[in-house]
């Protein structure tokens, strides 16, 4: 069972959401550090162990310098995310590029960054030599086992997703790597999203690791480094439990001992790419009730929409809704809990037993920390809305409302001619 508490007091929070309006995303930077040194502690005996925290699930610069003051590193998937690393003073050594259908100017960013380049495709490599005019001496390959393991909702089942090198292409892209120049290599593979089962991400370190010894016993290749993935989930309802760091990392170092150090393969470095189970469960959406209504269903109606948060609309997602002030009144009343937009899937919660709910009433949306605020959109015009990071019990804002002056900043009052010729 996992608690579900706010961020602050109730009366501090009603009394933020007077002061700024709402809604807003609001992040609980000690919570998040926290977090991330216990993950590290956890993964100890690794030496130099790193997390590149996934920019994807929340690309705010003051995140990205919070979370690396501690050591973490970032995985980036775009050219704006690479940026956004390098701005917020990250070392390019503990920068990840895994992306996939990669733009020219994308690896040449990377590249020229210094950053570790993860391949998604054999193809990729003649790409980086084309643009790059060479390999770059650390080299990594995304993994796709393909029906070796299955997936789930969020991320597909891997015989069928996008992502990385099947088994029949893996030795020869290390193969020719090495002979174009490669000298140092790492394996990754992200094989799941939002996992709860500590099995599945203890049997893909089992799978890399064995994929570490194939690689040397056919093709002499030293793995140096291998990166799990993500994919750790966390407890979206509090009837589910997380998994822990230590109890996770105890049992992959006992792999890690049977499979690598026995087989004459250590040292191999441990990396993840977690995004959700670092920042996830320390983030809230703020909003308040416009409208209570009835029609064939009892309808609450936010300020906030699916704009703001869509992963219930795009995932049937569930996140965990308070009331407050209402904390310890009974949930007697059956609710769609909704948005504005002009989409009826425009819902945070479908049939939610909650308190008694009245106009202006705030709800607080727990564990938007990532893949929140990041997966927003304009749809309705709407307007994206700010962030605000509490540390040590002070509120900072980091990301302000959009403006309709924002939104309408690249488009044209006067049409340009465009000239074919």
């Amino acid at each position: 069972m996992t608690t579900k508490t706010l961020p602050m007091e109730s009366e501090r929070l009603l009394a933020l959401a007077r002061t700024v309006g709402t809604p807003f995303h609001i992040y609980d930077g000690d919570g998040m550090k926290a977090n991330a040194i216990n993950m590290e502690n956890a993964f100890s005996w690794s030496d130099g162990f790193i997390n590149y925290f996934a920019v994807k699930a929340l690309p705010n610069i003051n995140i990205l310098r919070l979370l690396s003051s501690i050591g973490f590193g970032a995985d980036c998937s775009s050219l704006p995310e690479l940026r956004l690393a390098r701005e917020a003073g990250i070392p390019a050594e503990r920068i990840m590029f895994s992306s996939n259908d990669t733009a020219d100017e994308e690896f040449l960013e990377a590249y020229r960054m210094g950053a570790i380049i993860n391949l998604d495709d054999i193809t990729h490599i003649d790409d980086v030599l084309r643009v790059c005019g060479s390999l770059p001496k650390t080299i990594s390959f995304r993994y796709n086992p393909g029906r070796e393991r299955t997936g789930n909702a969020i991320i597909g089942n891997p015989v069928e997703a996008k992502y990385g090198v099947t088994h029949d292409q893996l030795l020869e892209c290390y193969r020719r790597a090495r002979e174009l120049g490669a000298e140092h290599f790492m394996l990754h593979t992200m094989v799941a999203s939002n996992e709860l089962d500590e099995n599945y991400i203890v049997e893909t370190a089992r799978m890399l690791f064995s994929l570490v010894k194939e690689l040397r016993d056919k093709a002499g290749i030293r793995i140096e480094q291998v990166d799990l993935g993500g994919g750790i989930g966390i407890p979206y309802r509090p009837e589910d439990d997380g998994i822990s760091f230590f109890s996770l990392s105890d049992r992959i170092h006992e792999l890690y001992d049977s499979m690598i150090k026995a087989e004459g393969l250590d040292p191999v470095r441990i990396s993840f790419e977690c995004g959700r189970c670092i920042t996830g469960p320390y983030g809230y959406l703020v909003s308040r009730v416009r409208h209570v209504v009835k029609k064939y269903k009892d309808y609450v109606g936010l300020d906030a929409t699916m704009a703001d948060l869509m992963r219930p609309a795009l995932y049937g997602a569930y996140h965990h809704i308070t009331v407050v002030g209402k904390e310890n009144r009974k949930a007697c009343h059956k609710y769609d809990v909704t948005g504005s937009l002009c989409e009826n899937n425009d819902k945070f919660a479908v049939d939610r037993m909650l308190p008694e709910i009245e106009k202006d009433d705030i709800l607080v949306i727990h564990d938007t920390g990532a893949h929140g605020h990041s997966m927003g959109f304009n749809y309705n015009a709407k307007m994206r809305h700010a962030e605000y990071l509490l540390e040590k019990g002070e509120v900072y804002r980091i990301r302000r409302d959009e403006t309709y002056e924002d939104y309408v900043r690249t488009q044209l009052s006067t049409p340009e001619k465009v000239d074919l010729h």
